[in-house]
This record gives C-alpha cells, sequence and structure tokens, in this order.
C-alpha cells in the first residue's frame, strides 16, 4: 500500500513538474514570437543592405539549360555584373514583403533602371518582395539602387570577359576587396551554384558604407572553383 501510493505520489510530482516546463517553454516561445512579430516584416526596420551582383552570363547559361523562354537580359547588349537587387536585412535573417499587396510601380522607374537591372520582371519583383521593407518610397529606393551601385567598382578583369575564366571565389572577392578601399573579407561574399559563381554579395549600411555581415558570409560558396562564362552578344 505504501509502495502505490509512493509511486503515485512521484507520478503527480512527475506530472507538475513536465506541466511547468511546457507552461514555462510556451511562455518563453509566446514572448520571442512577439518580439519577432514586433520588427519582423516591418517597412523600414532593418539592420544593413545587401547589394546582390549577379553575373549575367551565369545566369543565362542555366535559363538556357533550364529551356525556358529566352531571357531579355541574355540576348543582344552584353551584360556581365547587373543588380540582382538591395535588399533590406536583420543581423539574421531578412524582412520581405512588407506591403501587401505592393504599391504599384510606375513604369517610368522601371524603364529608368534597366540599364542596371535588365528586365523588368526583374525590377517588378524586387520592388514587391525588397522594396516595400526598405521605408523608401519606390523612387527613392531605386535611387537607392542606383547610389549603391555606382559606390562599388567593378573590378577590371571581370568588366569584358571575352573566355570562359575558372576562378576561385576567394579570388573573386580578393578583387573586389582591392578594386574598393575599405571594403572588407567579412562584408563580401561570392555565391555559386554547382559550377559556376552567380553572384557577389557586398553588405552596406543604411547610408551606404561598407560594413561586415557575419550570417551573409556563412551563406557564401563552399568550392575551391567555380567557372564564369564569358559576356554574352556585343
Amino acid at each position: 500500500m505504501f509502495h502505490s501510493r509512493l509511486h503515485s505520489f512521484s507520478r503527480l510530482v512527475i506530472s507538475l513538474a513536465l506541466s511547468l516546463i511546457l507552461a514555462a517553454g510556451l511562455a518563453s516561445f509566446a514572448g520571442d514570437a512577439k518580439a519577432q512579430d514586433k520588427r519582423q516584416n516591418a517597412p523600414g526596420e532593418f539592420d544593413f543592405y545587401v547589394l546582390s551582383l549577379s553575373w549575367s552570363p551565369s545566369f543565362c547559361e542555366e535559363a538556357a539549360e533550364r529551356g525556358g523562354r529566352s531571357q531579355i537580359q541574355c540576348g543582344g547588349r552584353p551584360y556581365a555584373f547587373v543588380v540582382h537587387g538591395l535588399w533590406p536585412q536583420y543581423e539574421n535573417g531578412f524582412p520581405e514583403y512588407c506591403q501587401r499587396p505592393a504599391p504599384r510601380l510606375n513604369r517610368s522607374i522601371v524603364s529608368s533602371m534597366l540599364d542596371l537591372m535588365p528586365a523588368p520582371g526583374l525590377i517588378f519583383n524586387e520592388w514587391d518582395k525588397h522594396g516595400t521593407c526598405s521605408g523608401l518610397a519606390d523612387r527613392s529606393y531605386f535611387e537607392t539602387i542606383r547610389k549603391a551601385r555606382a559606390a562599388i567598382k567593378i573590378p577590371a578583369e571581370y568588366l569584358d570577359l571575352s573566355q570562359a575564366k575558372t576562378v576561385a571565389p576567394a579570388e573573386v572577392e580578393e578583387a573586389f576587396i582591392k578594386a574598393n578601399p575599405g571594403l572588407s573579407n567579412a562584408a563580401v561574399s561570392v555565391t555559386c551554384n554547382r559550377t559556376r559563381l552567380s553572384e557577389v554579395r557586398i553588405c552596406l549600411s543604411k547610408d551606404l558604407q561598407f560594413r561586415d555581415c557575419d550570417e551573409t558570409d556563412r551563406r557564401a560558396c563552399r568550392r575551391e572553383q567555380v567557372t564564369m562564362p564569358p559576356i554574352r552578344g556585343g
């Protein structure tokens, strides 16, 4: 009898302890979620930008392999590095689609950006997904993209690449660092797919100064070598 009661009492204590732990965990989770919700996807509430520069020849070769419709940037005028986007970031993670529906983008703005972002669909998408998180009006956001791009000097060896080039991601980073005084290894990263260099991503403060970004750097390409296809068209 005594052992039975002791066993029942022990089970009750364990059950109460588990209930308290679960309640504390749920309260903590709710608190974290609430804190995250206060900032998550709030326009203008972010820590820094990532300027993403896409190596257009890689994009075009991948598009051709997928067999989709011809991409605007993949014929006619030759493109090297083009602007993929200017992305608001948190120190951990990033906001996106901060206004649904997004304010309608004026087509004159789209036309004005085609020299840097050579596809209307890309421009519309970047505004909807990232621009709405900047806290800026559409024209100001794209003016900021233009200023950010103007602040970056593309290394000379990548301006007129007429033949495919095999590179180490670290080599590309170093070329950008050498061409842009003040840029550090912790502020630039290279991304890739299986075999090709995809993008160079540069972290900038809200006033467009170089700044370190550990999380962006952690997502960098880990391959020893990748290919940069030659510039198309021309």
